[in-house]
């Protein structure tokens, strides 16, 4: 989505930029796994223009991040939900939630526990074989610095 080249590098962090790089981009992923699914969820949620919501959701589905599941055939309405590879990209937004939270963030307003017992879960980096929690096994629950409704 930056639409650069990066001719003479071999890196996988610029190759998932041109991507996922954008602001909004990231937002519409995250609030896809906050459980907002609708066109009019995520303009609502993001108060993005909805030409450029359009273009986005667009271009995730087309990079097979989030997929259009019909949820309405009168008129006929997509619901947008995150793929194999959209539920991928958690551990990246856990990592930069994890960095905001301890630099910018006094209060986190959000926090992501263990679904079975409650624990706080953190971005890490383990060994490779060894046990990660799996997408299911993680929830994001409100924070302390979360705005009350």
């Amino acid at each position: 989505m930056l639409n650069r080249r990066y001719d003479g590098q071999n890196c996988s962090i610029a190759r998932a930029l041109e991507i996922v790089g954008e602001r909004w981009t990231l937002l519409i992923v995250r609030d896809a796994f906050l459980g907002r699914h609708r066109f009019d969820e995520f303009q609502e949620s993001l108060g993005i223009a909805r030409n450029v919501l359009a273009d986005r959701l667009g271009r995730l589905v087309d990079e097979g991040i989030l997929e259009r599941v019909r949820y309405s055939e009168r008129p006929e309405r997509y619901e947008y939900h995150l793929t194999s590879k959209g539920r991928d990209l958690q551990l990246a937004l856990a990592g930069l939630r994890q960095w905001g939270d301890a630099y910018l963030s006094p209060q986190p307003p959000t926090l992501l526990r263990r679904r079975s017992d409650g624990k706080p879960v953190v971005a890490a980096l383990v060994p490779q074989g060894t046990d990660a929690l799996a997408y299911d096994d993680v929830e994001l629950v409100p924070g302390p610095g979360r705005p009350r409704e």
